[in-house]
């Protein structure tokens, strides 16, 4: 695609976002219901995949099919005009749908990738209560019944279960096998009896995350996603897309509505009528984060160009995955700095935001959650050195 076809298709969205993005709906979001989340959610959804802007990384045979540099004007665009971003869709349109496209069954591709696109909502059932940086101390276990495997154990962390129709699921298999070789990934339906969702009441008042109980629930082994035993290897390509693929919208949102919020935060007048921006080290201080954004926008674009070559390197993912989160705390961690008393009074923000809301105290809270799922940023430092360094693993501390 040229240059000026990039930017006839720029204008082509920017013409669209100007007639769809619904008008106040962030005023609409705060404070919203359960129900009224979800609604909106599942509409704004609907209206994104009409003009062919809901799955723009997915495979063209599926609905997708742009072009690197299309889906960055396309999250350009959409940023720049404050669209509403796909919470509730998340875990399906990433995560589920990079788990099935590389290791799911046809028939399995068949089932869901259309129902996603019909609005099916998943959910992640990965963590657990003893397993969470180290996941494959799971101890979640699924036996052999016939045709069918019966679950047991607790989830946690579920961002989203208590909406969710599916989950992508683990749970050990073979518990005599070394933990990584005995766990299999499973397909759930969230409908099946024997699950219990309880939704985890936060600081701030949200309950964004779930512990998800399951008592001999019964899943079919054709729900079984590769062969079994195989589930942490398959794991690897959910945790791929957590860590990396789905940052490019998340960075090109970033840096642009969040960034342009700091800067209006930094911009208004204080006591005295004093700005923040012009003080020379928030000034200072806002150049060093427009540079840094400005590395991380690049750096995703590059990691998703190369995964599509098949060149990105083994840890990769976990670069892009570990600056983004960190850089994500340091920004909102500012905007609460120099958002003054007037930013400590945002205590609720629309349900529909990500976190560049501009409710800083509430966005950095937030942030929180980023150096913690796909794995803590510890976990992603030891990655980086092991994968992409080749640096020897570190033994175990003598008992």
């Amino acid at each position: 695609m040229t240059a000026a076809d990039l930017t006839e298709f720029r204008a082509e969205i920017r013409h669209w976002c100007r007639a769809h993005i619904p008008a106040g709906w962030r005023r609409a979001q705060t404070g919203a219901s359960d129900a009224e989340f979800v609604r909106f959610q599942q509409e704004w959804f609907q209206e994104l995949r009409g003009a062919g802007y809901a799955v723009p990384h997915w495979p063209r045979e599926y609905g997708g099919g742009m072009t690197v540099p299309e889906q960055v004007v396309l999250y350009q665009e959409l940023a720049a005009h404050d669209a509403p971003r796909l919470v509730l869709a998340f875990v399906a349109i990433h995560h589920a749908a990079a788990t099935l496209l590389a290791a799911g069954t046809q028939q399995q591709r068949r089932r869901h990738l259309p129902a996603i696109l019909d609005g099916e909502i998943w959910a992640q059932g990965f963590s657990e209560p003893e397993a969470g940086s180290d996941l494959a101390a799971l101890r979640t276990t699924a036996r052999r019944d016939g045709g069918d495997y019966l679950v047991t154990g607790q989830k946690v962390w579920a961002s989203g279960a208590q909406y969710a129709d599916w989950c992508l699921l683990l749970a050990r298999t073979d518990p005599n096998a070394p933990k990584r070789q005995g766990i299999s990934y499973f397909l759930l339906d969230m409908r099946s009896p024997g699950i219990d969702v309880r939704p985890i009441r936060q600081a701030t008042g949200d309950s964004h995350f779930c512990e998800i109980f399951l008592d001999e629930v019964r899943i079919p082994a054709s729900h079984l996603v590769g062969a079994e035993n195989t589930g942490w290897r398959v794991a690897q390509r959910t945790l791929g897309a957590e860590r990396g693929l789905t940052m490019l919208e998340l960075a090109e949102r970033l840096g642009n509505a969040g960034f342009r919020w700091l800067l209006e935060t930094a911009r208004r007048s204080g006591p005295g009528g004093l700005r923040p921006i012009d003080d020379p080290a928030i000034a200072d201080r806002l150049a060093q984060l427009e540079i840094e954004l400005t590395g991380l926008r690049g750096l995703c674009r590059d990691l998703v160009e190369r995964h599509a070559e098949g060149t990105a390197g083994p840890a990769d993912a976990s670069v892009v995955k570990l600056y983004y989160s960190e850089l994500l705390q340091r920004l909102t961690d500012f905007g609460a700095e120099i958002g003054g008393l007037d930013a400590q009074t945002m205590l609720r923000k629309p349900m529909s935001s990500g976190w560049e809301s501009g409710a800083w105290p509430l966005d950095f809270l937030a942030s929180w959650e980023w150096t913690i799922p796909g794995g803590t940023s510890e976990i992603q430092r030891s990655l980086i050195a092991e994968r992409g360094l080749g640096l020897p693993r570190e033994p175990a501390a003598p008992r």
